[in-house]
């Protein structure tokens, strides 16, 4: 069992209180969003147990964020820190929520979190948000990973890969699927495209690979719009 076993409940817990919830977004286990000028954003990490690794994971995050929730696994005999009142003070006084997740998957309040307004870091929140937003679905559980991160760079580099299938494309017709598709291209990030004429790319071995690692849906619209632009 690892952390990744308590996303799917704290997941459906946050998407309760009408948040859109996301995981690995900036390093963070959990980033979640509630429609707002500014967007509300809610910052939950996860661990197998309460312990002092989980705080100061929090207040990494809690210049990031509006709230910070630390979840874990509730311990079989009520004994762990989730228990202790010392624990519990020093996430109050932090500002933390703490949500205890029991062996049935159920999702217990032990703490609600308090706004004590944290200095802020604009930059670093402006960045999660904005991968939250340009992420497509939620193709990743927080918890931790060993695999790599489905980003949104990388959903779009997908697309692109997808699209080239069939062929060498120009950058200006992939743009109809991401309007960075030339910056997709021409970094090349991934190793995935290869420039075989002038302005012309196709898929590298490598770029093959991807599709069938990480298989992506048909689309007709996409096509489309890729014939459409390439008749240009």
């Amino acid at each position: 069992m690892n952390e990744t076993s308590l996303y799917a409940p704290v997941k459906r817990f946050l998407e309760g209180l009408d948040f859109v919830v996301k995981g690995e977004i900036g390093g963070c286990d959990i980033v979640a969003l509630r429609d707002g000028e500014p967007p509300i954003v809610v910052i939950c990490e996860l661990k197998l147990q309460f312990n002092l690794e989980l705080v100061l994971q929090g207040v990494d995050r809690a210049t990031a964020c509006d709230e910070v929730w630390l979840a874990a696994r509730m311990s079989a005999r009520g004994k762990g820190r989730e228990g202790d009142a010392r624990f519990r003070n020093l996430c109050r006084r932090l500002g933390f929520g703490l949500l205890g997740v029991t062996a049935s998957d159920r999702v217990e309040v032990l703490l609600s979190p308090i706004a004590v307004a944290p200095r802020k870091n604009a930059r670093r929140r402006s960045r999660l948000v904005d991968e939250h937003q340009r992420r497509r679905g939620d193709p990743v559980a927080g918890g931790g990973s060993r695999n790599p991160i489905m980003t949104a760079y990388r959903q779009s580099a997908l697309a692109c890969a997808a699209a080239m299938a069939d062929g060498p494309k120009r950058p200006r017709d992939l743009k109809a699927l991401t309007p960075i598709a030339p910056k997709i291209l021409r970094h090349n990030v991934y190793g995935w495209f290869a420039r075989v004429d002038r302005g012309l790319y196709d898929l590298t071995d490598a770029g093959r690979a991807s599709l069938v690692r990480w298989p992506q849906p048909s689309h007709d619209e996409s096509r489309h719009a890729i014939l459409n632009a390439t008749a240009i």
